[in-house]
């Protein structure tokens, strides 16, 4: 294997590491700073990404043969978390049901009756049908349908180019 065809690799992992943690870092600023409360499957949509990160961060240290395997690991894995996307967008478009266990946590159960009365006023509940956020029409989980399409392209071409 040639230089090239290193340099191309690890360019592809780095991107990918890149593009994990700025995504993660995304739905952390709408969660923690902006207070909106990621639903079950908004949290289940975040796995491929934690998985992205230490796959390419492996991809930038190991043999080119071993770099393929791993981008195309997380090519697959970011492809998962594209199509639950689109289940997640589509729920919230109304074209067809979402989960019926799908509600945000609320934290721990309260000790008391009015704790629990209490604590009724500051939680939000997530629901997956409904969109929380959207910019020029699209969802949270929409965006992310195309972001993580986008790194599963990226890692998978990488991947499978001689």
């Amino acid at each position: 294997m040639d230089d090239v065809t290193l340099l191309r690799l690890r360019r592809a992992a780095l991107l990918l590491l890149a593009g994990s943690v700025l995504t993660l870092g995304g739905a952390w600023y709408f969660q923690w700073v902006l207070g909106y409360v990621p639903c079950k499957l908004c949290l289940t949509e975040r796995i491929p990404y934690y998985a992205a990160i230490p796959l390419a961060l492996l991809g930038l240290f190991l043999p080119a043969w071993a770099t393929r395997l791993v981008l195309g690991l997380a090519a697959l894995g970011l492809l998962y978390g594209a199509g639950l996307s689109v289940y997640h967008a589509g729920a919230e478009w109304a074209l067809w049901p979402g989960p019926s266990d799908c509600g945000g946590g609320s934290g721990a159960n309260p000790a008391a009756v009015g704790d629990f009365l209490n604590s009724l006023k500051t939680t939000r509940v997530a629901d997956c049908s409904t969109a929380a956020w959207r910019l020029f029409g699209v969802s949270l989980a929409g965006w992310n349908a195309l972001i993580a399409f986008g790194l599963a392209a990226l890692s998978g071409t990488a991947a499978l180019k001689h």
